[in-house]
């Protein structure tokens, strides 16, 4: 019953750090960061009503350490798709996302059948193939870094979620929203950060040097991109805290980190980044792990 909630999550969540990864290039990654978090509360707001629970005491503790995790993930990660390749970022940061809830799943006590363990394995393949054939230069290097320490930030954020109880609806993902927004608050205003933005368009250099040349495209507001990312970002948390109440937490998380391949097609798409074959066996794994999961979810 998580499958099918959990791939409108991973696709979420794509497009959500597509368009922060963007915002990020042209404006600080507090600041994105910022406008971000904003725009997903006022959209979780009015959810709680949705999706009623009961507070506690440890609902919230559970949401704002989650959401301390996410945040200091969320951060590592805007600034590695800001300075790396996106298809190198994303993809890595989802593996350690991904394997930091279902190692946990597992010893909780969830058993997984063949089937999904293998859907897992081609879902893993897929994640990291998305990564091969991009540029390695030292940017990429640090992007890589820090895309490894959002990882776990993800992870830690999503077994947090995963451990709130049944009844408590949104509340936890409120909780966490708060505790973010009021750090990255905090940072704004010691930094003293305007909304600085650079006038860029979108170049296929971004991809490395075996991209092919075009016309470079007009970039999109970083403020539409950074509101565009939170509304995501909001609505890929709420799916996946009902897609880990569903079924297994470790399946939902790794369905939920196949999201690096809507950012590689999207920055196929947008900033024409060239795709290889690996890339391209790697959507292909992606559709085949989806299929797997759909038959036993």
């Amino acid at each position: 019953m998580s499958v099918p909630v959990a791939f409108p999550a991973a696709l979420a969540y794509g497009v959500c750090d597509f368009a922060g990864g963007l915002a990020a290039r042209r404006a600080p990654v507090l600041v994105v960061t910022l406008v971000a978090q904003t725009a997903g509360l006022l959209i979780l707001l009015p959810a709680l009503w949705l999706l009623p629970g009961r507070p506690s005491v440890t609902t919230f503790a559970l949401g704002a350490v989650a959401g301390i995790a996410g945040t200091a993930g969320l951060l590592l990660y805007l600034r590695a798709l800001a300075v790396g390749p996106m298809g190198v970022v994303a993809p890595l940061s989802a593996v350690v996302g991904a394997g930091l809830p279902l190692v946990a799943g597992v010893l909780s006590g969830e058993r997984l059948g063949p089937l999904t363990v293998l859907a897992i394995v081609v879902a893993l393949v897929a994640i990291l193939l998305a990564t091969a054939g991009t540029r390695r230069d030292a940017a990429a290097t640090t992007g890589l870094l820090l895309g490894l320490a959002a990882g776990v930030g993800f992870g830690l954020f999503f077994v947090g979620l995963g451990a709130t109880s049944d009844d408590s609806g949104l509340w936890p993902l409120l909780a966490g929203r708060v505790t973010s927004l009021t750090l990255v608050t905090a940072l704004v205003l010691r930094h003293r950060l305007p909304l600085r933005t650079r006038h860029v368009v979108l170049q296929p250099e971004l991809a490395g040097p075996a991209a092919p040349v075009s016309v470079p495209a007009p970039a999109p507001s970083p403020v539409r991109l950074m509101i565009v990312s939170g509304i995501f970002d909001s609505t890929a948390n709420v799916l996946f805290l009902l897609s880990a109440r569903l079924g297994d937490l470790g399946v939902s998380a790794v369905v939920v980190s196949l999201y690096p391949v809507v950012v590689v097609l999207l920055a196929r798409l947008v900033l024409r980044e060239r795709l290889t074959g690996m890339q391209l066996a790697s959507a292909g794994l992606a559709l085949g792990a989806s299929v797997l999961l759909a038959a036993v979810g």
